[in-house]
């Protein structure tokens, strides 16, 4: 025995986590920069967990955040992994690019700057 740990072939990682990519967390931040130069948000929390990576955007820092951009890998092959959900828990949009998924969002900012 020569004491060689051969791991099986696409085995899940013991302890790895969700996050975002480069390129997907500029797109969230480009966003949430444009949310605050138009005064709507405050403040923004991370949270990369084992299922999920969640980007929270706030209004003032004391309260729940009014969207949460989550990133939910397991779903890529049934609704997309990517989802936006509202202050009160109800998923507005789910579906399998971040683009899509941020509309909502980017027409409330164009009737915000519009205003």
């Amino acid at each position: 025995m020569s004491g060689i740990v051969t791991p099986f072939p696409n085995a899940p990682r013991v302890g790895a986590q969700t996050g975002f990519d480069r390129g997907e967390l500029m797109r969230i931040l480009d966003l949430y920069g444009r949310m605050v130069a138009a005064g709507h948000w405050r403040d923004y929390a991370i949270d990369l967990g084992r299922d999920a990576a969640i980007f929270s955007a706030f209004r003032r820092a004391a309260e729940r955040p009014e969207y949460r951009i989550e990133k939910r890998p397991a779903l890529l092959q049934r609704q997309g992994m990517w989802a936006l959900v509202n202050e009160s828990g109800a998923t507005l949009k789910r579906g399998h690019d971040l683009g899509s998924v941020l509309a909502p969002v980017e027409r409330k900012l164009i009737k915000l700057v519009a205003d």
